[in-house]
């Protein structure tokens, strides 16, 4: 598989911006309001593409690479934490002056993304999640468990590049409908023992117990979700998830009971490759109904 077979599935302009002398790469495509597409573990943003392209005629689409992740640096030497990470997201939104947007986490890019909308709720006035969490849980599927031992995981995820790989059978419900292409470009910022880092450390970094150095800022964002809940919220949930399971999307709603909800019954964790079009009709009927026509000018690009 060449480097140009998958690119013609990620038709997108980068950007960048230096945070700590480490670039930081983003999406930022079309004009109108403003949505912050923000990806988990092991996917970078193009797990957004097929989204970019049916809505950046409507909206701005704007979407991250995790440091380490992505077309973003992979420093050696980094302090890969989900604290790290929320700081990174804010930078950029700031640096941007996003106003009026809406949040739409996926996987780890929903507690990134809920700990910069608990720290400045003022700019996320509309919240929409997919298969993922922003709460304590001691639940996780034993293949990621085993991940996480000493030595054995290291050589699994760094050496093999098994966490990455496993994804593409297991985070779908259909894996054998993935191209050769698209099966590339999920790979593809992940080709190296280096590149590997941050697959490693995100895994490594699931706050399973108090004692675990990222507990007290998955705690934080867990205590800000009430204040959260006054806005809109959607849920867009594969149902198959493994991992992200039903008994997630029901915690949730104990905080946003309120929520409007779309189960894909037939779609697994990626839920952008299972049920695109489902999650594009979703996505657009929330915002139809939950986006004023008469945005102010700062909700779209200057």
């Amino acid at each position: 598989m060449t480097d140009t077979d998958w690119r013609s599935l990620y038709p997108f302009q980068s950007h960048k911006i230096d945070l700590g002398g480490h670039a930081y790469h983003y999406l930022d495509e079309g004009t109108g309001p403003a949505v912050l597409l923000v990806h988990g573990n092991p996917t970078w943003s193009f797990f957004w593409r097929n989204v970019i392209l049916a809505l950046r005629d409507r909206f701005r689409m704007i979407a991250v690479d995790h440091m380490g992740c992505g077309l973003s640096d992979k420093p050696q030497e980094y302090p890969y934490s989900l604290a790290t990470h929320v700081k990174n997201l804010r930078s950029l939104v700031e640096m941007l002056d996003l106003q009026d947007t809406t949040l739409f986490g996926h996987d780890w890019g929903g507690a990134i993304g809920l700990g910069v909308a608990g720290e400045a709720p003022q700019r996320f006035p509309r919240i929409v999640l997919a298969n993922t969490a922003g709460f304590r849980s001691k639940l996780i599927p034993p293949t990621i468990r085993f991940c996480r031992t000493p030595l054995i995981g290291k050589w699994l995820v760094r050496r093999r590049n098994a966490f990455a790989r496993a994804a593409l059978k297991y985070a779908t419900v259909r894996p054998q409908d993935l191209s050769p292409a698209v099966k590339a470009g999920y790979l593809a910022p992940y080709d190296s023992y280096a590149n590997r880092v941050a697959v490693m450390r995100f895994v490594q970094d699931i706050p399973l117990s108090p004692q675990h150095p990222s507990y007290e800022t998955l705690l934080r964002i867990e205590q800000s979700l009430p204040a959260l809940t006054d806005r809109p919220w959607k849920f867009i949930w594969g149902m198959q998830d493994f991992c992200f399971t039903g008994v997630f999307l029901d915690r949730f709603l104990e905080f946003a009971p309120h929520a409007e909800v779309c189960r894909l019954e037939d779609a697994g964790h990626y839920v952008t490759e299972d049920a695109c079009e489902d999650v594009i009709a979703a996505f657009a009927k929330f915002m139809t109904a939950h986006v004023d026509s008469s945005l102010p000018a700062s909700a779209a690009r200057s």
